[in-house]
């Protein structure tokens, strides 16, 4: 008989790369197994995401402490898990879901459930002896994502002149995630030189990625294809670029749009497809996340109709890892591919429903970080567990987003020659 009930769970209150508060959950298992979880939190968040829970008292955090989602964990959430198996991971989730019963987990807080839900998969796979990637999925988990590395911010994440919220590099030619990095690292390294000798700022975004003013956002794409070849790749063949318009950011109505910070100007859907098909065949583009706003759902079918067999579309705001966003996406061509973020279902268990719903209907799925995380390396064995192949944790400049990318050389040297890497 298995000897991992839960026998401890306790919250607090820590700070994020952001310096905001958010969730920490303890767990203890009844063979002494104990570990912990800690939960991230968005900037750019769609409407649509379950809510993270904040206490809205301006004397503490400007109202963004986490205290009632902390007592919500140590009063509510722990008197019911207690005593139940760590490895029973659908049933906990749902037994929390079901503790919660709204329909966007208003009630105890995303950040209250998902903190726990994701130090039970912890404990249940330290219990087991098995790292985490492998408890969660199977002995085939193997493959490491290709990183798409946030290089310039924009948007919400940047105080500048660019609209586009992400300009990623991914070392789409590298033979191994080890090269890969490195590759995409140089690259990062090789650019604030560029930005430098230009006289443009090399501070940082949310993420990580350089935040300079630029004439715009085309020039960022162009800079960014300097740097590559200046670090002695081949665009295109070695390093391609993804981009994350985040284009909710910029909505002005359903179809409207205004590109507000680099001053472009107002336009509509069809505009911006039309943006879109330039950059495509002047660049080497592979991946195009929320290039329309998140209720656009026409102009996104528009989009993929026009570019879905050129690139990855990945809808994130769009579906914010919902079933019912995805599901409905699937049957109206929306996109051919999902964002995948824990911390916008907020579960462990509803998160890998979203990326087998893509799976099942041959889409890409991508997993992501959020603008505000922890040195928690959750994500990495997620990645890894989920197969998707794909992962964006941010630039080569923050410690928060190096924690990932080093679990991930960690896990590629742990399986060997076992271990395969690549795109698509």
């Amino acid at each position: 008989m298995l000897n991992n009930k839960i026998s401890s769970l306790k919250a607090m209150e820590i700070l994020d790369s952001r310096g905001n508060p958010t969730v920490k959950v303890y767990i203890e298992l009844s063979d002494g197994t104990m570990t912990s979880a800690s939960v991230p939190s968005g900037a750019s968040t769609g409407e649509n995401e379950a809510v993270e829970l904040r206490d809205g008292d301006k004397k503490r955090y400007g109202g963004k402490g986490v205290l009632k989602a902390v007592s919500n964990v140590n009063k509510v959430i722990a008197p019911a898990l207690i005593g139940m198996h760590a490895n029973e991971q659908a049933l906990i989730d749902y037994k929390m879901i079901n503790l919660d019963g709204t329909n966007n987990k208003s009630k105890l807080g995303a950040n209250a459930i998902l903190g726990v839900s994701m130090a039970v998969a912890r404990a249940a796979a330290q219990s087991a002896r098995v790292p985490l990637y492998q408890y969660l999925g199977g002995v085939g988990a193997r493959r490491i994502p290709v990183p798409a590395m946030n290089i310039i911010n924009g948007g919400e994440h940047a105080d500048n002149s660019v609209d586009i919220q992400e300009y990623m590099a991914v070392p789409v030619g590298a033979p191994n995630f080890r090269e890969g990095l490195r590759y995409i690292a140089e690259t990062f390294h090789v650019l604030k030189g560029i930005l430098k000798k230009r006289g443009l700022s090399t501070g940082v975004g949310d993420e990580g990625g350089f935040a300079p003013n630029l004439s715009s956002n085309e020039d960022a794409i162009e800079t960014i294809i300097q740097a590559i070849e200046k670090a002695g790749y081949k665009p295109g063949k070695d390093i391609s670029i993804a981009l994350d318009s985040a284009a909710s950011s910029f909505v002005t109505g359903v179809d409207n749009y205004d590109l507000k910070w680099s001053g472009a100007g107002k336009m509509n859907s069809d505009d911006l497809i039309k943006l879109a098909e330039d950059w495509v065949s002047k660049y080497p583009i592979v991946s195009w996340e929320d290039p329309l706003g998140e209720n656009d759902w026409a102009g996104f079918k528009k989009f993929t109709d026009v570019l879905g067999e050129k690139i990855e579309i990945v809808g994130d705001d769009l579906f914010v890892t919902n079933t019912k966003y995805i599901s409905r996406g699937i049957k109206e061509g929306s996109a051919n591919a999902a964002l995948i973020k824990l911390n916008q279902i907020g579960s462990v268990s509803e998160t890998i429903e979203a990326v087998r719903m893509c799976r099942d209907a041959g889409w890409r799925y991508f997993i992501s970080h959020r603008s505000g995380e922890t040195s928690d390396t959750f994500l990495a064995d997620f990645a890894v567990a989920m197969d998707g192949g794909q992962l964006k944790t941010g630039s080569a400049s923050r410690s928060e987003r190096l924690a990932k990318y080093n679990r991930l050389l960690e896990i590629e040297q742990e399986l060997g020659s076992s271990s395969f890497y690549y795109w698509k």
